[in-house]
C-alpha cells in the first residue's frame, strides 16, 4: 500500500505532490470552465488536497491519510449552479483497493469507497412545494442534509502509457436528499512525471446537475 512510486498515475490511494490544471465543457450551462488542482504529499502515508474553479469561485479542500488497507480522505468545499443554487459540502471516506485481498478481475483494479457527508446551502424550490412561484422559477430556500454515499471508481491499464477509467456513485441523506454522479475516461502518462486525462461526467443532485467533458493535465513533484 505505501509502495506510492510503481501505483498509476490515476491511483486515488496514491500520496504525491502534483499540481494539475483541467478545462471543462459544461453541456447543461453550455459553458467552458477550468481549475487548479494539486496535493502536498506530507509523508508517505498523509497529504493535503486541494482544487479551485476561479471562474466560478467553487473550491476544495481536504487531506488523507493511508492506511494498510485503504485510504480515508476528508474535505471541505463549495460548489455552485447557474440558477444561483449553491452548496457547502463535508465529507469523510474512505478508497478500499480489491487488489489487497487479491481481486483484480480481468486486469481491472476496483476501488469501492464509502462514506458520510453534510451539506447546506440553497436549492431551487420544486413544483408542488408551498413556496414555488411559476414567475420565478429560480427561487431558492435554504436546506440541509446529513447522509452518506456509496460508490466505486476503477483502473484497467492498458499498457505502460494508457489507463481506462471509469467511476460511479450515489449518495442519500436526511430531508430527502439524494445525488449521483457516473462518468469514464482515459488517462495518459507520457513521461515519468507528466500525465493527461479526459473524462466524460454526469452528475445529478438536489441542487443542480452537471454534463461536462473535462481535460486535463497534471505534473508530479514527488521523489521518483
Amino acid at each position: 500500500m505505501y509502495d506510492n512510486k510503481s501505483k498509476n498515475a490515476d491511483d486515488p490511494t496514491r500520496i504525491n505532490t502534483k499540481l494539475g490544471f483541467a478545462g471543462d465543457y459544461n453541456f447543461e450551462s453550455e459553458k467552458f470552465g477550468y481549475s487548479i488542482s494539486g496535493s502536498i504529499g506530507l509523508s508517505e502515508a498523509q497529504k493535503i488536497n486541494l482544487r479551485l474553479h476561479p471562474d466560478t469561485g467553487e473550491w476544495m479542500l481536504g487531506g488523507s491519510w493511508l492506511f494498510d488497507i485503504g485510504i480515508v480522505n476528508f474535505n471541505f468545499g463549495k460548489s455552485e449552479y447557474d440558477d444561483g443554487s449553491n452548496y457547502n459540502n463535508y465529507s469523510v471516506g474512505t478508497f478500499v483497493p480489491l487488489t489487497v485481498f487479491g481481486i483484480e478481475p480481468n486486469g481491472w483494479q476496483i476501488f469501492p469507497m464509502a462514506g458520510f457527508n453534510y451539506t447546506d446551502g440553497e436549492r431551487p424550490v420544486g413544483e408542488g412545494e408551498p413556496e414555488y412561484d411559476p414567475a420565478n422559477p429560480y427561487l431558492l430556500h435554504p436546506t440541509d442534509s446529513t447522509g452518506g454515499y456509496l460508490g466505486y471508481f476503477s483502473l484497467k491499464p492498458l499498457n505502460d502509457s494508457y489507463t481506462l477509467i471509469t467511476f460511479a456513485g450515489a449518495s442519500a441523506g436526511s430531508d430527502d436528499y439524494f445525488g449521483y454522479w457516473l462518468g469514464a475516461g482515459v488517462g495518459y502518462k507520457f513521461t515519468q512525471r507528466d500525465s493527461v486525462s479526459l473524462l466524460a461526467i454526469a452528475a445529478d443532485n438536489d441542487y443542480g446537475a452537471t454534463q461536462k467533458i473535462i481535460l486535463s493535465y497534471s505534473h508530479d513533484f514527488s521523489t521518483l
